[in-house]
């Protein structure tokens, strides 16, 4: 991929990142609420190898961050999101909740958004006057005018 992706392939990033994030956080309902877990909560509920696996699949995020082109300190908030994640889910018993509250993938998906829309916001300089253009054509005219002025 090139160093700098393009809007459209930036924007393909965010919606695959937009369906991860719903499946680790928020893809499964808890009946007799609106609140919603997901897989990554599920899978921390096993000890040990759980809260490991989800800090891989938070790892996703970051990978698809670096290719999308989000800057240093955008990849150092996910990361520290990450690491909450991480550590809160390794405390017993209320780990697990934290892990279904704290929503490490959707709060770095929308680091990401946010980041992106700013960049896609931000006008490119305007381009220089085309003066080489500008002097072509007025040579050019110019000859024209004088091949007509020489005929007439």
């Amino acid at each position: 991929m090139p160093k700098h992706p393009t809007e459209a392939q930036q924007r393909a990033i965010l919606k695959r990142l937009d369906k991860f994030s719903r499946f680790t956080d928020s893809s499964i309902g808890l009946p007799f609420t609106r609140f919603k877990i997901g897989v990554e909560a599920i899978i921390g509920l096993v000890p040990g190898i759980g809260d490991l696996i989800g800090l891989v699949m938070s790892g996703y995020v970051l990978l698809e961050a670096q290719r999308a082109g989000a800057s240093n300190d955008v990849r150092r908030r996910m990361l520290r999101n990450i690491g909450i994640d991480f550590v809160g889910g390794l405390i017993p018993v209320v780990g697990d909740a934290f892990d279904a509250v704290y929503k490490a993938n959707t709060r770095n998906t929308r680091l990401l958004r946010n980041y992106l829309n700013a960049q896609l916001a931000v006008e490119p300089p305007p381009s220089s006057f085309p003066w080489k253009i500008l002097i072509g054509l007025s040579v050019l005219f110019a000859g024209i005018a004088g091949g007509l002025m020489f005929l007439l």
